[in-house]
């Protein structure tokens, strides 16, 4: 009986830890007075409501405690829809989505200004991308496709803790390996 009762208590206490490991989502029009506070890197999580791997990165990627762990201590985490109606002011800027369609809300819709300005990779756009900026939100890197909590965490670090600004990508990899 007791081996039972222990196997139950760490059974229901791994439980309540995978369910604490959640990122702290913050808005968009929250993060400039926030970095005010305390400056921070800026993640962003470009997603479609249609978007498959999208989907399956939130499951896996964004509810794994590491990544949630390191996320939440080097980063401001923004979710932005890119196919959203909501118009964004960011840095001064306002932007919209004129193009919306109430009737598309559970398929393909048009591109958000904000998504054609900081998603971009070799102007093509694609779901999910992650943003990365820096604490002047300038973007570091846009990076499109899933992504693994093991394929994640590395460029997590390199910006996170701004390899970045003494080696290239491709030196950090070979490094790190």
């Amino acid at each position: 009986m007791k081996k039972l009762m222990i196997a139950v208590f760490f059974f229901a206490a791994a439980n309540f830890a995978s369910a604490q490991a959640e990122i702290n989502w913050v808005e968009m029009s929250e993060v400039e007075a926030l970095m005010k506070k305390e400056p921070k890197k800026v993640l962003v999580d470009v997603y479609t409501s249609w978007c498959g791997p999208c989907k399956m990165m939130n499951k896996t990627t964004f509810s794994d405690p590491e990544v949630v762990k390191y996320i939440n201590e080097h980063y401001y985490a923004i979710k932005f829809d890119a196919e959203g109606e909501e118009a964004i002011t960011f840095q001064g800027k306002e932007f919209r989505n004129d193009n919306f369609d109430p009737a598309k809300t559970r398929g393909r819709n048009s591109t958000h200004d904000l998504t054609r300005a900081i998603a971009p990779v070799n102007g093509r756009i694609a779901y999910p991308t992650i943003v990365y900026m820096n604490e002047e939100f300038q973007i570091l890197s846009p990076v499109q496709g899933f992504q693994k909590p093991e394929q994640i965490m590395p460029i997590l670090s390199y910006f996170g803790e701004d390899i970045y600004q003494q080696m290239e990508w491709q030196e950090y990899v070979k490094q790190s390996k």
